[in-house]
């Protein structure tokens, strides 16, 4: 699939080039003809308009700036007069054939492709002149226009394919890793839901026996029922997670008291934390707001004092912290002493079914909390990430803070 993106990619671009040179080409060959047939004619026009020079061969016009000459016809058609300084007029019989083509044209002005000339008739109640001009070095300046256009064309061309090739794969990269993450993402879901599936069906399947016992029969019904609240709480995470991926846009946004939701969030945590026998400290600027969904908000915050509980080492200390950073941000930060995160698992930790810790895999976490907190995160114009320094790993979120803050 990719690769057909990367092509169909290509072939756009290719043919939106194509149309535009095409265009070009023939807008600067028509303005070039037009132009040289407007100097031609004009120059035609401006002998034509002084007779008198007929008879005096070697005197050029002003504004002449082609090889022309002139024949004067009679009331009759006849030949009366021929002049001009370029050609050799003494063949009577040819200057009556090209008179004689020029007369039989109804347009005034027109091409003797044979001849290479153009002409002019010009009448007078006495007699008609018909001037006419080489256009040799017009065939040939369009002549070599023409091949000059097609020569940059084709260059243009290549180049265009190429920078298309590297276009293709800049632009189609992002849909490359989504595709990738997205049957990475079946896969995982799939894998979850297998072994709760396989416990369930297994269990059923001994229960619809005879002869097992009442104990048998409960530690059956526990398995299904435990079994089943594992994969109720994974498909409300998936279901979770393709909210937040859908974005906020369709939901009204408001000024919300980030402040007030951070201290509600470690407030509802303090009593699971002091079971866990650990601390919670919390320092909170007052009154910061940010615009946003209140309940998602509470909810980015709940993910990561879970995620602080379950990875916290046994007997140490949470610190929550929210600030203002400069006049247009805030900065949520929750640090904990706990295992320290490799540099890879740094960058992989926000993967939807990432775990650092495998051990782990069990106790109710799937490994989509964070994903589900950076979806929110990023959905209010912000930045989630984690650091880790002399074994405290540290979460921290920055959000954009409302006007009404005063800044």
């Amino acid at each position: 699939m990719i690769r057909r993106l990367r092509i169909k990619f290509v072939c756009i671009n290719m043919t939106i080039v194509t149309v535009m040179l095409c265009a070009i080409f023939v807008m600067v060959l028509s303005f070039t003809k037009t132009n040289l047939e407007r100097e031609s004619i004009r120059m035609l026009q401006t002998v034509a308009l002084d007779p008198m020079r007929l008879g005096h061969p070697g005197e050029v016009s002003a504004g002449v700036r082609l090889p022309y000459f002139a024949l004067q016809l009679g009331t009759g058609g006849d030949l009366v007069a021929a002049g001009g300084g370029y050609y050799d007029l003494t063949d009577a019989e040819l200057l009556r054939e090209l008179a004689a083509l020029s007369t039989a044209s109804p347009q005034q002005t027109g091409v003797l492709s044979e001849y290479g000339l153009r002409y002019l008739r010009v009448s007078t109640p006495t007699a008609q002149c018909i001037v006419f001009a080489d256009i040799s070095s017009e065939v040939s300046t369009m002549n070599h226009l023409v091949r000059n256009c097609l020569l940059i064309g084709s260059l243009s061309f290549a180049a265009f394919f190429i920078v298309s090739l590297l276009l293709a794969r800049w632009a189609v990269k992002p849909v490359e890793v989504a595709w990738t993450q997205q049957r990475q993402f079946v896969a995982d879901a799939s894998h979850e839901l297998k072994t709760p599936l396989t416990v369930i069906l297994s269990s059923t399947q001994l229960l619809r026996e005879e002869g097992a016992d009442e104990t048998t029969r409960a530690r059956l019904t526990d398995n299904i029922f435990s079994m089943s609240r594992q994969m109720k709480r994974l498909v409300e995470s998936l279901l979770e997670l393709a909210r937040v991926d859908s974005g906020f846009s369709d939901k009204p946004l408001s000024a919300v008291d980030l402040s007030k939701a951070v201290t509600e969030a470690v407030l509802n945590f303090e009593p699971v934390f002091y079971e866990r026998h650990l601390e919670l400290d919390s320092s909170v600027e007052e009154h910061i707001l940010v615009r946003g969904s209140e309940a998602h908000l509470k909810q980015a915050a709940d993910i990561l004092l879970d995620n602080a509980r379950k990875y916290a080492a046994p007997e140490s200390r949470v610190e929550v912290s929210l600030k203002r950073v400069g006049r247009k941000h805030c900065l949520l930060s929750l640090a904990s002493a706990g295992a320290a995160l490799t540099q890879k698992e740094l960058k992989d930790i926000f993967k939807r079914f990432y775990r650092a810790d495998s051990a782990r895999s069990r106790d109710g976490s799937y490994g989509l909390g964070l994903s589900i907190a950076e979806g929110i995160v990023k959905g209010h114009r912000g930045r989630i990430w984690a650091e880790s320094r002399e074994g405290v790993n540290t979460f921290l979120v920055r959000l954009p803070v409302c006007r009404e803050n005063g800044y």
